[in-house]
């Protein structure tokens, strides 16, 4: 970890920078839950997101946010006791590298989140600057791909500058997108409850064992994976935090409940308004499912209010954008300092001791791409966001693994030990393995999604290829970083200061 020295007191200079060579001690609890609530982005995701989980389960879909949400509690806290032990920016590359070895820290901690981030950007650009036309006034350019694109290169190159200026500037911007995005839902809430007609919740809507099938079931508890994603970017700050091994896991399990009670919330204010029937503003009604907070803002907030609504999926997208160019530079800092990527990703901005080249990377990675996946199809893009929950269930449930067999000798300790190092890091793996198993099973049909390679879906085919390009660059990066891969595991313990 870094460690203050008293070089400024002795000379009057600034310290030099030590270990990775981020400025330590940059954030706070505040900060960082910020920080992870924004990177999710919750106007935006709660926004295209419910309305296709009512398809699925009608008025159930309180329950299914409840339901979809356990597994990510259950790996928050395998984050959390994981972090304690080795707070490293590079957190699920270190992580499973010290647990598994450095083949699957690699490709499982390093890769896979690290691609499914960067396609999170390419869709988050489009939205934003999709919804920044609108706002503006000019809605014709909002209808027309080239003018979005562009516009979405722009946001990028905007919020990579402020990436790349430090973490203390970062924060201060999320807190005020942050604000404005959950007034928003707090005002969409309330007026919702309070207009005439609106029915009385019921807590019918939060029976678990309600639900007719377990396929509509499991469809709806996928999508919920993709909103509640995204919180484990705050653990990356975790070396520029306060006392980070013990804040981060905190503010980590602090984020995740925050978006439970603001989805929840949402979901029953809408249902009670528009309640779930097929026609008009039902949340039934297929052709709101991709934006239903611009269909119920109109007629809840009224006409001059609903821009608000707007503004705020808007600026979660920008926010939520930020911050994935806080949190992946910060991993790959870690990759390169461990010896697994080239070194220009360790270089830190001499005066804004930040990731300088992985920052920049990321931001113009992310630009190619989306211009590449525009070029392709609009629709090929639409697919590359869907393929980001098989990733994401990929992820999660190996770190959760992780933290069980990492701590298995120590489980029987104490019985905090054994429950949340154990059992429930345990269950959330086994979740989250399962939610990937069925998430390529049901994408492999070349129904899902918008395009399809010979009978196989095209979701299917970029999220499985996205791991299989993975593997192939893992033989070729094994060749570059041999030491690495011959000496990982304890390259990685000796870098990073265990607390347990």
């Amino acid at each position: 970890m870094i460690n203050s020295t008293d070089a400024e007191a002795r000379t009057g200079a600034p310290p030099a920078p030590v270990g990775k060579g981020l400025r330590t001690g940059s954030v706070g609890l505040l900060a960082a839950v910020t920080l992870g609530l924004s990177s999710v982005a919750p106007a935006y995701s709660i926004a295209v997101t419910l309305g296709f989980v009512t398809l699925a389960v009608g008025d159930l879909a309180p329950a299914t946010l409840l339901l979809g949400f356990l597994p990510i509690l259950l790996t928050a806290f395998a984050f959390r006791e994981l972090n304690r032990a080795m707070p490293d920016c590079g957190t699920t590359f270190v992580w499973t590298t010290r647990t598994f070895g450095p083949l699957t820290g690699w490709l499982a901690g390093g890769w896979v989140p690290q691609i499914a981030t960067l396609i999170a950007m390419t869709a988050l650009s489009q939205v934003g600057a999709g919804y920044l036309l609108h706002l503006v006034g000019l809605r014709s350019l909002a209808d027309s791909s080239t003018a979005v694109t562009i516009t979405a290169v722009l946001l990028l190159a905007a919020v990579t500058s402020i990436a790349y200026r430090g973490l203390n500037l970062a924060a201060s911007v999320q807190y005020v997108l942050l604000g404005l995005q959950l007034f928003a839902l707090l005002g969409f809430g309330v007026a919702a409850f309070a207009r005439h007609g609106a029915a009385t919740p019921s807590l019918d809507w939060l029976n678990p064992l309600a639900f007719d099938g377990f396929g509509s079931f499991a469809e709806a508890v996928l999508l919920c994976l993709f909103i509640y994603w995204g919180w484990d970017a705050l653990i990356t700050a975790n070396e520029e935090t306060r006392e980070g091994d013990r804040v981060s896991g905190q503010a980590a399990v602090i984020s995740t409940l925050l978006l439970l009670a603001t989805y929840l919330f949402t979901a029953f204010a809408a249902i009670s308004f528009a309640g779930t029937g097929t026609e008009g503003i039902g949340l039934g009604n297929a052709d709101n499912a991709a934006d239903i907070l611009a269909t119920l803002a109109p007629p809840v907030l009224g006409t001059a209010l609903a821009g608000v609504m707007q503004l705020a999926v808007c600026l979660s997208a920008i926010s939520a954008l930020l911050t994935c160019l806080v949190g992946s530079p910060r991993s790959t800092l870690s990759m390169a300092t461990h010896g697994a990527l080239p070194h220009a990703f360790a270089r830190i901005h001499p005066r804004h001791r930040t990731p300088a080249f992985g920052t920049l990377f990321f931001g113009a990675a992310a630009a190619c791409l989306l211009l590449l996946l525009t070029l392709v199809s609009r629709n090929f893009l639409g697919d590359a966001i869907l393929c980001i929950g098989l990733l994401i269930a990929c992820y999660y449930g190996i770190t959760a693994l992780a933290c069980v067999w990492y701590f298995r000798k120590r489980l029987l300790d104490s019985p905090r030990d054994l429950l949340l190092r154990g059992v429930l890091p345990l269950l959330g793996g086994v979740l989250m393995l399962a939610a990937f198993a069925r998430s390529a099973h049901d994408m492999y049909d070349p129904a899902y999604g918008s395009t399809s390679f010979h009978g196989v879906g095209g979701v299917f085919l970029l999220g499985a290829g996205s791991i299989a390009t993975g593997s192939l660059a893992l033989l070729i990066v094994r060749i570059r970083f041999h030491r690495f891969f011959r000496d990982g595991r304890a390259s990685v313990s000796e870098l990073v200061i265990t607390k347990d």
